[in-house]
Formats: structure tokens, sequence, C-alpha cells
């Protein structure tokens, strides 16, 4: 895969969904997006189209290669019905481990010579459980956006095999990324770090330390982040922070113990810009 060309498919196609296949298929890859519902799949294609054109507006992407997307990008409503013997197979669904292993025996079953999961914070091992060849299994974790962002978490489970490892850092230079190799522990390296920013910066706020705007101009100018832990939370979904502290708390201790405040706004059904209000208001 890196040479730019070979098949992969990405499994859901939500935000990292769509990033994932976008990324995949500029570099000339096959890319198969599953999605069982045929209006998502439609604005899916307006977003990847939309992508094309800033690229090509920026100059990061050739009018040629944008024109070509439509042709690489398919669409399949199960992952039953994936291509046989993909070069790659990437699992985006949501972080929840009983659909996970639904969705990646599923995929499995279709015969990808890798098959990888997009999770941020579950055990590659815990998901592997029940899988006919684990070896050919390990963690792939991009980040939002995926376009911008040059690195890939890519995480090696107690079973994945060197030769599976190799494909994936190929796959990841293929599309013009650096990899970070890491193991298959609680939150890896970059949820674990990204929490413990986040959760601080909401006890700042339930403290009174600081408004959201300024807590994240100051993170942002002193440290030279592109975004903010508050406004990041709201992009990555504050229901999705809760869920990852929860499960850090319970494997790490005491100190991923989400502030009250998160969980008075998820209760509360401000979970950031999927619902129009978090930290901040989303239009």
């Amino acid at each position: 895969m890196a040479d730019a060309t070979g098949s992969v498919g990405v499994v859901g196609a939500g935000t990292m969904g769509v990033g994932i296949a976008y990324v995949f298929a500029v570099t000339g890859a096959r890319a198969v997006v599953v999605e069982p519902d045929h209006a998502r799949m439609a604005a899916v294609r307006r977003e990847v189209a939309g992508a094309a054109e800033a690229g090509v507006r920026r100059g990061k992407l050739s009018a040629e290669v944008a024109a070509g997307l439509a042709d690489r990008l398919e669409h399949v409503p199960s992952a039953d019905e994936l291509p046989e013997g993909l070069d790659l197979v990437v699992e985006t669904v949501p972080e929840d481990l009983a659909l996970k292993h639904r969705v990646l025996a599923a995929c499995e079953a279709r015969g990808p010579a890798v098959l990888a999961s997009n999770t941020s914070a579950l055990s590659i091992d815990a998901l592997a459980e029940g899988l006919a060849r684990p070896e050919a299994f390990l963690g792939m974790h991009f980040f939002n956006p995926v376009w911008s962002i040059p690195v890939v978490e890519v995480v090696r489970g107690a079973r994945t095999s060197a030769a599976t490892l190799e494909t994936a850092l190929a796959a990841v230079t293929g599309i013009g990324k650096e990899s970070a190799v890491v193991a298959d522990a609680p939150g890896f390296a970059t949820s674990r770090l990204d929490v413990v920013a986040a959760l601080e910066a909401i006890r700042m706020v339930e403290q009174g330390v600081g408004e959201p705007a300024d807590i994240d101009r100051a993170v942002q100018l002193a440290y030279r982040h592109p975004v903010g832990p508050l406004r990041l939370t709201d992009i990555v979904g504050l229901d999705v922070r809760l869920h990852i502290a929860r499960n850090l708390e319970t494997a790490l201790g005491p100190q991923f113990a989400p502030p009250q405040l998160l969980v008075d706004k998820v209760a509360a059904g401000e979970l950031g810009v999927k619902s129009g209000r978090g930290f901040y208001d989303w239009p």
C-alpha cells in the first residue's frame, strides 16, 4: 500500500470513517465504505467532494485526483457485503465492545489481509477475542480531522504478527502520514494524555478558574496546540469523553474520574458539536 495503491474497507461512515476513506482514496486506493443508511452515504459523498475541493484550493490536491475520487469511493450497506480479500479493513463503529465484536467478526469473514479497529480506548486484545485470526488484527487510531493530522497511532496487540504490523505501517506511509507504535495498554498513549488534559480543563471550568474560551486560548498559545482541550472535547463529543474517562478510571484509577460538570452536561444532552451545545454553542 505504500505505493498508493490497494484496496481498503472502512466500516462506518461517521466523521472518522469519512476521513479515513478520503485519505486512502486520494492516494489512489479503492475505498469501500460500509454504511446502511443510503442518505448518510449520499452525505458522505458530498463531504468527500467538499474536502477535495478545499484541498485543490489550498494546493494540496490536484484537480485530476479530486475528479477521480468518485470512481474510487464505493458503498456497500453491510460488512457482510464487503468485497473478499481486501488489503485492509478499518472498523470505525461506536465505542461499544459488543457491537465491535459483531462487526469485526463479519469483517474477518470477508478475508481481509489485515483487520484494524480505529478504537481510541478499547483494548485491542479484548476486541480480538473471538477472531479466528487475531494475528492479522491490530489498532489503527486515526485523529480528527483525518486529512490534517499527520500521525496514526498503531496499536499492537499481544497476538498481532510482525507481518501485520509491517503492513499497517506501510499503509500509514502510503497515505503520507507518520506512525507511532504503542502497546495495547488502557487509553494507549494519545487517548490517555488527551483525556488527562480534557478532564483537568473541565475541572477548571467547574471551579471557576476561567471561561472555556480563555482556557483554550491559553493552551493554544502557550503550548502551540491547534485546538484547545474544551473545544476539542466538543468536537470529540462529551459523551465519548465521559465513556473513555470511566473506562480509564476503572483500569487506571481515580485520577481519571470524570468531573461532575461533564456528567451533568452529558445528562442534559449537551454533547458538543453533535447536539449544538457543549462548552461552546455550535450553529
